[in-house]
């Protein structure tokens, strides 16, 4: 069973910073990419940030680029979300996913593609 486990959140104010971490618990296995989402109360789970394992190649959403950067340790198996000067709006539960399959990124900034999913973590910024 493979299971995607996520680490790193929390409460911080505006401005503030937080580094998020997922890795693999359980059987590991290879994936194509690697994406952060996102979900506020009420509204539908938004694409964050993604990385290719191969060469690190990274795209982002707009209401995050330059204040987030996402990347891996292929080493450890792991992707982290480094957020900076976070904001109010950035309040969310966040999830990892892992996408087996390569893809281009207008895929990979789409839910479907992805194969596992983290059960989230609660980030909350306050103002």
């Amino acid at each position: 069973q493979v299971q995607l486990v996520e680490s790193g959140g929390g409460l911080v104010q505006s401005g503030g910073s937080l580094r998020l971490s997922c890795a693999p618990s359980g059987r590991t296995f290879g994936s194509f990419a690697m994406g952060w989402f996102r979900q506020a109360p009420g509204k539908e789970r938004e694409f964050v940030a993604a990385i290719i394992w191969s060469g690190g190649a990274t795209n982002y959403a707009d209401s995050v680029k330059g204040r987030f950067t996402i990347s891996r340790d292929n080493a450890k198996n792991t992707v982290y979300l480094q957020m900076n000067s976070l904001k109010p709006e950035d309040t969310a539960v966040y999830y990892c996913a892992a996408a087996l399959s390569p893809s281009p990124w207008s895929e990979l900034r789409l839910n479907g593609v992805y194969n596992y999913w983290g059960q989230g973590t609660q980030v909350t910024v306050s103002s």
